[in-house]
C-alpha cells in the first residue's frame, strides 16, 4: 500500500526550531506526502518553504486542550488562514463536551462555515484517549451534523496510541462524506495499513518516513 497520499508529516513539540519545520517540508516535497501539519507560529515560515508545492500546509487551533473561548480560536483560525494555512486541526472543548454542553457542536459549525467561506477545511480532534465508546459516537456525530469535514482522533498528547477499533468506531456512523484522520502514536507501517483499511483518510504522525 503506498501510505503518502495519506500521511500528514506532523511536528507539534513545544521545542522545536524553524530548521525543523524547514526539514519536515523538504520531507514532504520529495516523498510527495499529502501535507505537514504545524504549528500556528510556524505556519508562514512552513508556507514559505513549501514553495507552491502540492503539499497541504495544516496547523491546529485551540491546541492541545481545546478550552478556549470560541472568539479567541476563530481568531486564531483567522491568523492561521492569513499565514497560508489550507487545512485546521480544531480540538474539541472536552471539558464543555464532558459538561453536557451543546456549545461544543455550535462551535463547530461556527468554524465549519467560516473555513468553508474561505474555501478551507476543518477537521475536528475529539481526543478518543479521554472519551468513552459511547463518547466517541457522540463526539463523532455532532461534527458530521455541523459541517465538519474530518474527524480526527487524538492530539497524540495524552501518550496513548490511537487504535483500529476507535477507526472503526467512528467509520461506523460517519456518513461517507466525512473523512477520519487516525493520530496518536502510529509509528510502524503496519498499524498505519491497519488504520487505513480500517476507514482512516488520514494519518496524523511525526514517523512519516519510517512508514513508507
Amino acid at each position: 500500500m503506498d501510505l503518502r497520499p495519506h500521511l500528514e508529516s506532523t511536528i507539534l513539540t513545544p521545542a522545536l526550531t524553524g530548521r525543523q519545520i524547514d526539514e519536515l517540508c523538504k520531507e514532504a516535497k520529495s516523498n510527495n506526502f499529502f501535507g505537514v501539519c504545524v504549528p500556528p507560529f510556524w505556519v508562514k515560515r512552513a508556507k514559505r518553504e513549501l514553495d507552491n508545492s502540492d503539499v497541504k500546509l495544516v496547523t491546529v487551533i485551540g491546541f492541545p486542550y481545546g478550552y478556549q473561548m470560541t472568539e479567541t480560536k476563530m481568531e486564531e483560525a483567522r491568523m492561521a488562514i492569513r499565514d497560508g494555512a489550507d487545512e485546521l486541526d480544531l480540538v474539541m472543548n472536552i471539558s464543555a463536551f464532558k459538561d453536557g454542553m451543546s456549545w461544543p457542536k455550535i462551535e463547530f459549525a461556527k468554524m465549519a462555515t467560516f473555513l468553508h467561506d474561505n474555501s478551507k477545511l476543518l477537521k475536528v480532534i475529539i481526543e478518543c484517549p479521554l472519551l468513552s465508546n459511547e463518547e466517541i459516537v457522540e463526539a463523532a456525530t455532532q461534527c458530521a451534523d455541523a459541517g465538519v469535514d474530518i474527524v480526527k482522533t487524538s492530539t497524540g498528547t495524552t501518550g496513548i496510541p490511537v487504535t483500529v477499533e476507535s477507526i472503526s468506531l467512528i467509520r461506523s456512523v460517519l456518513p461517507t462524506h466525512v473523512g477520519i484522520k487516525a493520530s496518536g502514536g502510529i509509528k510502524t507501517r503496519k498499524l498505519a495499513i491497519e488504520l487505513v483499511n480500517a476507514g482512516a483518510d488520514r494519518l496524523g504522525t511525526s514517523s512519516a518516513l519510517k512508514l513508507l
